[in-house]
């Protein structure tokens, strides 16, 4: 696929640090949005994205290093789903991303609605041995159809959970009782947002959800995970949500500890209103990106 120019890719760096054959890292857009039940403009959240990152500083001070000149981040266009059907789309997402996996890149992807998540965790899964997912949302997202679809955003970790069970929860504040059991059944560990907030983990709730996790790492991270006061730019907001330190304290010790091997950024829905949260979801792909190459 064509990479994307200085005015244009992740952080608006230049072509010796973008270009495919010398970057490590491999940014890939899914501009997918088809199944979306409640707010509408996902597919605009990768570009969006994009476009904040250039006021995102290359210099991490927690890392105490400027990434994107180190590994290199080369930014693709995004990928094209014209008429394409729901499950066309997934399985042109899953090609993708497993060809860059298999070229030996460090694969992001930027959605869209979570639906596109299926695919790309099961590349990540044909390739890495005991992967576990880290799952950062608002919603369990394990109702068996929603709609008339098993492919909706509502469905995504069901669909996981039929190939890989080794998921872990943060942030969850909205189910129904059929994916409370479906939970129950596939051994799924879920830390409520409000059991969190109230302390039940205690302290160190961050290093309880590291320990559930297996040595190799997928992150999905819905930005409805957060509290919608402090990014509401999503498509289904549910209060009482996670806030950027102690989520940030949560990836830094996953970093530190396991093999991030990869991750998705999706759900953003961009708004004229609250142009905050498209530089917040760029700050945190690129924060991601520090986390997981902390000892690389």
């Amino acid at each position: 696929m064509k990479e994307l120019g200085i005015k244009q890719n992740f952080l608006a760096i230049e072509k010796k640090y973008s270009n495919y054959k010398n970057s490590q890292i491999v940014i890939i857009s899914a501009p997918f949005e088809k199944t979306v039940s409640y707010g509408k403009g996902t597919a605009k959240g990768p570009q969006e994205i994009l476009k904040a990152s250039h006021y995102v500083e290359f210099y991490d001070e927690e890392i105490k290093r400027e990434l994107c000149f180190e590994k290199g981040i080369c930014t693709l266009q995004p990928i094209n789903f014209k008429n394409l059907t729901i499950e066309k789309s997934l399985q042109k997402i899953h090609k993708e991303v497993a060809k860059h996996i298999n070229e030996g890149k460090f694969v992001v992807t930027l959605g869209g609605e979570h639906s596109i998540s299926f695919a790309t965790i099961m590349a990540f899964h044909e390739r890495f041995p005991n992967l576990s997912i880290l799952q950062i949302d608002a919603h369990s997202d394990l109702r068996d159809s929603y709609e008339g679809s098993k492919y909706s955003h509502a469905c995504v970790m069901a669909r996981v959970a039929e190939f890989n069970t080794n998921i872990v929860q943060v942030g969850i504040r909205a189910q129904c009782i059929d994916e409370v059991e479906l939970k129950r059944k596939k051994g799924i560990k879920t830390f409520y947002s409000r059991e969190i907030k109230m302390g039940m983990y205690g302290d160190n709730w961050q290093q309880l959800v590291v320990n559930n996790l297996t040595e190799n790492v997928y992150i999905t991270f819905d930005v409805d995970g957060f509290d919608p006061s402090f990014l509401p730019a999503t498509g289904t907001p549910e209060p009482g949500g996670l806030f950027w330190d102690e989520t940030m304290d949560l990836l830094k010790i996953v970093g530190k500890e396991k093999n991030i091997v990869g991750f998705d950024v999706v759900e953003l829905a961009p708004s004229k209103f609250h142009p905050a949260s498209n530089f917040i979801a760029a700050k945190l792909v690129y924060k991601i990106l520090n986390y997981a190459f902390v000892d690389r």
